[in-house]
C-alpha cells in the first residue's frame, strides 16, 4: 500500500479484516472482503469497511431457526478462540435467545489447538446434558474436531451436528474427500450461502471449469465464496465507474499522522490518504446489480439484502439439500427467491424441511440431551408422614420414596424437553409428621443441602 491505493478487495480472513479496516478508515479506502464473515465488521468502528457476503449474523439466526424448528432447547458450540469464533457465537447466542433456547456451553478450541486438546474438549462436552453441537470452526480444524467426534462415538445415535458454511465450502471446493473422512462427518447438518440458479451463473461455472480442467488435484472447484468474489470485483468496477461519472478524481494527500515508531520498517509515512474515498464509498454502497450470486443491493444496515442459506444433510459419498432459510420467509423446502413475490412470512407454522438422516443413520428426530455425567442433582424433599401415606411415605424395608404425588412429579418430568436429575431426601422421622416451619428454616439458614421444592 505504499503505492496510491484507492480500494482493497480483501482480506479473506475476519481476524486480518479487523486490523486492516484501521488502516482502511486513516486513508479512506474501501475495503471490500467477500469472506469476512464476522458480524461485529459491520460496527460503526469500521465505516469503510464493505461485506460483499452475508454475514454470519444470518447464518447463526438460520441455525437457531433450525434448532427451534426442531424443538431443542440447550445448544453447546465448538468453535475456534479468535474474532471470527468468538463474535460468531456470540451472534449465535443472540439469536438462540430470541427463541427461548440456550447456549449451554462455549467450546473454545486455540488456534493452534494439537489433537490431543481437541480430544479432552469434546471429552467434557460429551459429559454434559445437551447433544445438540453447533461447530463453528474452518477448514483447518473443522475435520479434525470431526474425525476425533467420531472416535470419541460422538457420531452415534442422539446426538445432533450442526456445522457453519466451512464444511460445505470445503465439500464444494475439493474433489470427493476420501472415503474414511466422509465417514467422519455422516448426518452432519450443515449451511451454505445460497446463491439463486440463473443462466449467468451456469454459464459461468461452465467457463471456469473449461479452464481449470487440466488441473488435476481438484482443488480449482467452485463454493459460494468464490461466486461472492467474482461479483466483488464486478461491484468495485461499477462504483469505480459510477465515481467517474460524478465527477470523481484520483488524489491523495500525506497524513501526518501516519509514521513508524523509531527503528520501524513499515514506511507508513510513504502512505497517502485517497481524497475521494467518501464518494467511492458511497458509490459501493449504492450497488445495485445482478450477479453471479443474485441481487446485490445494500440495506441501511450494510448488509446484502435477501440473506438465505441452503441447508445440507451429508449422507453416504455426498450430500442432500433438506431445504432453506432466508429471513424473508423462514424455514422452507422451495428456493428463497420463488417466494420474494410474496408477502413475507416467517411465521413458525409455515416452517418446512425434508427429512433428515440423523448420526446413526436414523431418520428419527434426536431428543436432543442425555442425563448429564457430570449434572447437580436437584434435591427434593420429600415429607415423610405417618398420614396419608398414600400420597407420599417412605419404604420402612428399601427406603425408597413412593405414591400419588412421586408417580405424577416423576410423569411430568419425564414430559420436560430437557433433563433433570433428582434426588428424593425423606424429611422426618417417620414416626410423625414433619414440621413444614422447620424446613422452611432449615432452608433460610442452609443448615441442610435439601432445597425449595416440597411434594406436597
Amino acid at each position: 500500500m505504499e503505492t496510491d491505493t484507492v480500494a482493497i478487495v480483501g482480506p479473506q480472513c475476519s481476524t486480518i479484516a479487523h486490523v486492516i479496516s484501521h488502516l482502511a478508515n486513516e486513508l479512506h479506502v474501501p475495503l471490500l472482503s467477500f469472506s469476512a464473515t464476522d458480524p461485529t465488521l459491520t460496527a460503526l468502528e469500521y465505516p469503510y469497511f464493505v461485506r460483499t457476503s452475508q454475514s454470519d449474523l444470518f447464518q447463526m439466526a438460520a441455525i437457531a431457526k433450525i434448532v427451534d424448528y426442531h424443538q431443542w432447547r440447550q445448544v453447546i458450540a465448538i468453535y475456534v478462540d479468535d474474532d471470527n469464533g468468538r463474535n460468531g457465537v456470540a451472534a449465535l447466542d443472540d439469536k438462540l435467545a430470541d427463541r427461548r433456547c440456550k447456549l449451554s456451553y462455549k467450546a473454545r478450541l486455540s488456534p493452534v489447538a494439537t489433537r490431543s486438546d481437541v480430544t479432552d474438549l469434546l471429552v467434557k462436552v460429551a459429559l454434559m446434558e445437551s447433544r445438540v453441537i453447533v461447530l463453528h470452526s474452518n477448514q483447518d480444524y473443522g475435520p479434525v474436531i470431526l474425525s476425533v467426534a467420531h472416535y470419541l462415538d460422538m457420531m452415534m445415535n442422539g446426538y445432533v451436528w450442526i456445522a457453519t458454511d466451512w464444511l460445505s465450502s470445503l465439500l464444494d471446493s475439493k474433489a470427493p474427500l476420501a472415503p474414511d473422512t466422509m465417514n467422519t462427518m455422516q448426518g452432519v447438518l450443515t449451511l451454505r450461502q445460497h446463491t439463486a440458479d440463473s443462466k449467468r451463473k451456469s454459464n459461468f461455472i461452465s467457463r471456469w471449469s473449461n479452464l481449470t480442467k487440466e488441473e488435476d488435484d481438484g482443488n480449482f472447484r467452485l463454493h459460494s465464496y468464490g461466486l461472492y468474489a467474482y461479483d466483488t470485483v464486478w461491484m468495485l468496477a461499477k462504483a469505480i465507474d459510477a465515481f467517474f461519472d460524478d465527477g470523481g478524481i484520483i488524489s491523495f494527500s500525506n497524513d501526518s499522522k501516519l509514521h513508524d515508531v523509531q527503528g520501524g520498517t513499515l514506511h507508513l509515512e510513504a502512505m497517502s490518504v485517497f481524497n475521494g474515498g467518501q464518494l467511492l464509498l458511497e458509490k459501493v454502497q449504492n450497488t445495485n446489480f445482478a450477479g453471479l450470486t443474485g441481487v446485490l443491493q445494500y440495506d441501511s444496515d450494510g448488509n446484502l439484502i435477501h440473506p438465505a442459506y441452503d441447508i445440507i444433510n451429508i449422507i453416504g459419498t455426498g450430500s442432500k439439500t433438506i431445504g432453506y432459510w432466508s429471513n424473508y420467509s423462514g424455514l422452507s423446502i422451495v428456493p428463497p427467491e420463488t417466494l420474494y413475490s410474496k408477502p413475507g412470512n416467517t411465521s413458525p407454522a409455515n416452517d418446512l424441511l425434508y427429512s433428515v438422516i440423523w448420526p446413526g443413520e436414523t431418520t428419527t428426530k434426536p431428543r436432543g440431551w442425555v442425563f448429564p455425567n457430570n449434572g447437580k442433582e436437584l434435591k427434593i424433599v420429600v415429607p415423610n408422614r405417618v398420614s396419608y401415606q398414600e400420597f407420599v411415605s417412605k419404604s420402612p424395608h428399601t427406603g425408597i420414596v413412593k405414591g400419588y404425588c412421586i408417580d405424577v412429579f416423576t410423569a411430568a418430568v419425564n414430559l420436560l424437553p430437557y433433563a433433570v436429575p433428582f434426588k428424593l431426601i425423606p424429611f422426618g422421622d417417620g414416626h410423625a409428621n414433619p414440621s413444614y416451619g422447620e424446613l422452611v428454616n432449615m432452608v433460610a439458614t442452609e443448615v441442610s443441602p435439601m432445597e425449595r421444592y416440597v411434594l406436597q
